[in-house]
């Protein structure tokens, strides 16, 4: 029988992260108390130090303005694309 597959929050891993950082307990006592492996926790702890510059960017706001505004402008491109051709019939008159 397969075990399900566990999902941990963005809060709870950040948590663990930041006590990990901290330096009071090794990544191996905080795994273990937290009944996960260590190489994710090593793996969440890379993750986060990856990333911590985008707090400190000033043009990730921008960047994201335009990410959903280049998003926005392709789904109503596919929406187009995605649409039958409408035939126009013309009606005589008898």
């Amino acid at each position: 029988m397969s075990r399900t597959r566990r999902n941990f929050s963005a809060k709870f891993k950040s948590e663990l992260v930041i006590e990990l950082l901290k330096g009071e307990k090794d990544l191996n006592t905080i795994a273990t108390e937290n009944n996960i492996q260590p190489n994710l926790l090593r793996n969440w702890k890379k993750e986060f130090l990856d990333k911590t510059s985008v707090v400190f960017d000033d043009t990730r706001e921008d960047n994201l303005k335009e990410k959903l505004a280049l998003e926005r402008k392709e789904k109503a491109e596919n929406a187009k694309k995605s649409r039958p051709a409408i035939r126009r019939i013309k009606v005589w008159e008898l």
